[in-house]
């Protein structure tokens, strides 16, 4: 699908064929490798709950390699691959956005396939320190209502914590008015508890 800075290959897995077209991106941030076992775990439980005639997931198994393999939340540019996206707010004057729009091969091939797909949902898989929630982008409050309530993890808007210019929800939920969720999970949680928690929460926002 395409590489990163360093040339290691982002990798799209895809998974059913139905008419529901839904991205899910790992590891846009190299040190938040919690969803790591969410992602191996999913095609498993995807074809259990035998979704594959109705949904058509596509999956970034990790959209900053360059990143996870040196442990930073940066990629091999030291650019927040996730501030990188052509959003209305990007900020070309922080040295972290990459100082323009799309100047980094990673966030290229994830608007690329954004832009390809269509997506009616996009799920971005992070971690946070201290606390956990799904927030949203765009038009899926009601979508997130519907995670906490399975998950138990709390809804918090985009907006509302932190300033996030050139973001993934910046550019696909505010700008083009895609869905989009954000699941943060604690950083440094078990990975395996963090997929045992989120599993059937995730399993019915991806079926819709």
């Amino acid at each position: 699908m395409g590489t990163s800075v360093q040339g290691r290959p982002i990798r799209l897995l895809a998974l059913g064929h139905g008419p529901r077209k839904v991205l899910l991106i790992g590891g846009i941030h190299g040190d938040e490798t919690e969803g790591a076992y969410t992602i191996s775990e999913l095609p498993g439980a995807f074809a259990e709950a035998r979704l594959g005639d109705a949904v058509t997931l596509s999956v970034v198994e990790d959209a900053n390699p360059d990143g996870r393999a040196a442990g930073t939340r940066e990629n091999a540019n030291r650019v927040d691959v996730n501030r990188n996206f052509p959003a209305s707010n990007f900020d070309p004057a922080d040295p972290s956005s990459g100082h323009a729009p799309l100047s980094q091969p990673e966030s290229r091939v994830v608007r690329d396939l954004i832009e390809g797909l269509n997506p009616a949902l996009v799920i971005a898989l992070h971690s946070w320190t201290g606390r956990q929630f799904v927030n949203f982008d765009g038009p899926a409050g009601a979508l997130a209502e519907r995670f906490a309530a399975s998950s138990g993890l709390p809804v918090e808007e985009s907006t509302a914590f932190a300033p996030t210019p050139g973001s993934l929800g910046s550019y696909a939920g505010r700008d083009r008015g895609t869905p989009v969720l954000t699941i943060e999970v604690l950083k440094g949680s078990n990975p395996k508890a963090v997929w045992d928690r989120i599993r059937v929460a995730l399993l019915e926002i991806i079926a819709g």
